[in-house]
């Protein structure tokens, strides 16, 4: 019980054929693909979205089929020990990676601190300078007004 279109479609605008060109260079490619998004600059441009970082699955709640230590155990085993022991070992190394990350950062935070203190020692002590040559230039002025005061 399709019902008919009471109206028939429009045909579609035909994209014109582009020519097919290699770019030689990385400029090249660039310069292309702004001249691609720049045919039509009313349509929208896909910005990415920035990953987030990978990170290991969080272990099991309930772990159900906990290997035994009595022998016998079947030729598949040994599959499903290691892909727990890769597993936990990737944890391992994200947590260290992770970790490091934090020292890192915190040793960058540090040092961004004693830079920031440097400068504004270095800025308070021209400062300092700067007002005692000023005052030393209106005690001067002083002095020469006073002098021909008295002269």
């Amino acid at each position: 019980n399709m019902a008919a279109p009471s109206a028939p479609r429009p045909p579609r605008p035909r994209k014109e054929p582009q020519p097919l060109v290699i770019p030689r260079s990385a400029a090249e490619e660039q310069r292309l693909r702004l001249e691609r998004l720049m045919r039509n600059p009313e349509k929208t441009v896909p910005i990415p979205e920035k990953l987030n970082e990978w990170a290991p699955r969080p272990p099991p709640e309930f772990v159900r089929d906990v290997m035994g230590s009595s022998a016998g155990a079947g030729s598949g085993e040994f599959h499903v020990y290691r892909h727990l022991r890769r597993r936990e070992y990737q944890r391992q190394d994200f947590m260290d990676a992770m970790a490091e990350k934090q020292r890192l950062d915190e040793e960058f935070q540090k040092k961004l601190e004693r830079n920031k203190m440097i400068a504004e020692e270095q800025t308070a002590k021209r400062r300092r300078k700067r007002q005692k040559l000023k005052e030393k230039k209106l005690q001067a002025k002083k002095n020469k007004l006073e002098q021909k005061k008295q002269e």
